[in-house]
């Protein structure tokens, strides 16, 4: 199992208009695969703009392809500024 974490900025005029985007579609993403995304963002701005971050844990096979084709349902692209920047993650093993 992978964790993905996916930091993004966003204009402070548009966070108004995404968070319902952003939260209509991890409730889908929740429904259909069964992972409950999270999403937060840092307490300051900079020069106008915020980071946000969704977090998905335990996600599994195909769940990437199934989160690029909501984000783009949601139409995400067209209220963040540049890149969604994604990094992954998984649990450390330990050694017996």
């Amino acid at each position: 199992m992978r964790d993905l974490y996916i930091y993004y900025q966003v204009r402070e005029a548009d966070a108004p208009a995404l968070l319902p985007r952003v939260s209509a579609m991890q409730a889908a993403l929740a429904h259909q695969q069964g992972v409950a995304g999270q999403l937060k963002r840092r307490p300051e701005a900079r020069d106008g703009l915020q980071t946000w971050m969704e977090v998905y844990p335990s996600t599994g096979e195909g769940f990437s392809a199934a989160l690029a084709a909501a984000v783009e349902q949601a139409g995400v692209p067209a209220l963040i500024a540049g890149a969604r920047h994604v990094e992954v993650f998984m649990d450390m093993v330990p050694c017996a």
